[in-house]
């Protein structure tokens, strides 16, 4: 059952990464959110879904950080549908390296990256020195997009499956191997009481006739964990 849910849980990422990476965008200027906006869905190939909103409030809200950590509904314990945040710095109220600190105080798996119109070392520094995946400077170029790309794909979760799921399918491989062999001995002590009886020599076939019964039980083991 442990292995099923596992599987499941694979193939639901698989299938996020099909569909595309989410990326929040917060900007409150609208003309700089139609821009980055129109630069993601070009350049992307399809790869990204942007949702934009004006301000870091607003982020807040769609990723539920208004609320108390002790509370069920916190990012801490709810899946949130974005995979990456892009926000300006400069904003009203809040601005992008308060959301910054709120997102990496709730996850720190949701890459956030900042960008501003103003080259500034000491802002910069201490953006990653907070967390932020990276600090890209306004207005957002063609090679910006793929280095997004990136940030979305090394926080993704992996398609392939993990050790611990690897160990719990050998040790069913192990113990469905044991209970066939167990369920088939009787019949393979009667092949062996016939074929003792029986007055052809069959020593010269013997080894290959092992490795095809030893082949058979190994494919009928296979055939009935898949099927489980």
């Amino acid at each position: 059952m442990e292995l099923e849910l596992e599987l499941e849980k694979e193939k639901g990422a698989e299938m996020e990464m099909e569909m595309g990476m989410r990326v929040l965008v917060v900007d409150d200027s609208p003309i700089d959110r139609k821009i980055v906006e129109g630069l993601l869905k070009r350049n992307g190939n399809g790869f990204f879904k942007v949702i934009a909103v004006d301000s870091g409030l607003k982020a807040m809200e769609l990723l539920r950080l208004n609320k108390q950590k002790s509370e069920p509904e916190s990012l801490a314990s709810k899946e949130i549908n974005i995979d990456i945040i892009l926000t300006d710095y400069c904003m009203p109220e809040m601005t992008g390296y308060d959301l910054l600190r709120a997102v990496k105080n709730f996850s720190r798996t949701i890459p956030v990256v900042i960008m501003s119109s103003e080259n500034e070392p000491q802002r910069i520094s201490r953006c990653k020195a907070d967390g932020a995946e990276d600090f890209i400077l306004k207005p957002l170029q063609t090679n910006d997009v793929q280095k997004l790309r990136n940030y979305a794909n090394r926080s993704a979760k992996p398609s392939k499956l993990k050790s611990g799921t690897k160990r719990k399918m050998t040790n069913q491989l192990e113990l469905a191997s044991a209970m066939n062999i167990t369920e088939w001995k009787p019949h393979l002590s009667r092949v062996v009481m016939v074929l003792k009886s029986s007055r052809l020599d069959i020593s010269p076939y013997f080894p290959l006739a092992c490795k095809v019964v030893v082949l058979f039980y190994a494919m009928l083991c296979l055939n009935q964990l898949l099927h489980r």
